[in-house]
């Protein structure tokens, strides 16, 4: 049997669609998987032992516009798949195994693509079944009859082979990171957009903060879009962090974010990362609800203002961002502390 499985295009929902396609790889563990993401998705999921080959969707790149579409459905056609998942809510998804000719396609009834499913699953209603994203994807197999019962993971984790902690070792300290010290991650940007961001400002004096306690090596992570976020924050601080905004390729990030020993940031694909990979993680969470995509690790403190418009879910803020603006870095220093305490007396 040949599964093909459209994943999402946010890192952050990828990585919370790991138990889902872990369930699935448990219901066929015979079939051969094939997992259809964006480049920088099949990066995360590269090594993951979910799939037996991943396919880049490079809408960039070769399958940018109509022809690129094209080709990319002739290369689906000639594998020959017999069931298509599609955990990408999106049109385009259905349209793509349509036109490619796979037999079952089975996927969530939205997005006007049910009459191009051959099996579209009703959408879970407020209150069916747990808030948590991670229960969104797994309930789409339950529906579909491949799991008897939703079971979740407590810990999504990612795993770092040996050679990649070596690599990423290797990589700080040729950056100047100094090889004892606690190292922080802070990830300040949020490809959603910025109402997700907490100010640059508050960034920098909390890192500030937590230098003059713990003589902690900052390290700032981000993609390249994010440079500007990442530079305000450097301005902003007496001595200056380690930063790799727009140095580091998707591939690299859990390997280097596993040799650090907490991460701070909003609600972001890092976050997600981070705690994939196992550092205690303290989130930042203003117009999105963490009920539903805060980290999925039980070494998670979130910090969170909630005004009577939050959660809004809205890229960019209307009015004054207070859902953030109220967040003081004291806070969040206090949650930061704690894991700090925690490892350093652990090591101590």
């Amino acid at each position: 049997m040949k599964i093909l499985v459209r994943a999402t295009n946010w890192v952050g929902d990828a990585i919370l669609a790991l138990p889902a396609l872990r369930a699935l790889r448990g219901k066929w563990p015979e079939a051969e998987i094939s997992v259809l993401a964006r480049p920088y998705v099949a990066e995360i999921y590269r090594g993951q032992q979910v799939a037996d080959r991943l396919l880049p969707y490079d809408v960039r790149g070769e399958h940018r516009g109509w022809r690129g579409r094209e080709r990319l459905v002739e290369e689906l056609r000639g594998q020959r798949f017999d069931l298509a998942v599609l955990f990408q809510n999106a049109f385009d998804a259905a349209w793509l195994a349509w036109r490619a000719g796979i037999p079952a396609r089975v996927g969530y009834a939205r997005d006007g693509r049910s009459l191009l499913l051959t099996r579209a699953i009703a959408v879970p209603r407020r209150g069916e079944i747990p808030a948590h994203e991670q229960f969104y994807y797994l309930e789409l197999l339950r529906r579909a009859g491949w799991l008897d019962a939703l079971k979740g993971e407590e810990h999504i984790p990612l795993a770092v082979s040996d050679a990649q902690h070596r690599q990423a070792a290797e990589a700080l300290r040729k950056a100047g990171a100094r090889p004892q010290a606690l190292r922080v991650a802070i990830g300040a940007g949020a490809s959603y957009g910025s109402a997700k961001c907490w100010p640059p400002a508050r960034f920098a004096a909390l890192a500030g903060a937590l230098q003059a306690q713990f003589d902690c090596e900052v390290l700032l992570f981000g993609t390249a879009s994010e440079a500007r976020v990442s530079q305000a924050i450097v301005a902003e601080m007496k001595r200056p962090p380690l930063n790799l905004t727009g140095q580091t390729a998707i591939a690299d990030l859990p390997a280097l974010l596993a040799q650090c020993h907490l991460f701070i940031g909003n609600d972001s694909g890092a976050m997600h990362v981070a705690a994939a990979v196992g550092l205690p993680v303290v989130a930042v969470f203003g117009p999105t609800d963490p009920q539903g995509t805060a980290p999925v690790t039980p070494r998670c403190t979130v910090v969170q203002e909630k005004p009577h418009c939050s959660p809004c879910f809205l890229r960019r803020c209307p009015i004054d961002h207070r859902c953030m603006t109220r967040i003081a870095p004291e806070t969040v220093a206090a949650a930061a502390r704690s894991w700090l305490e925690a490892r350093r007396a652990s090591h101590a």
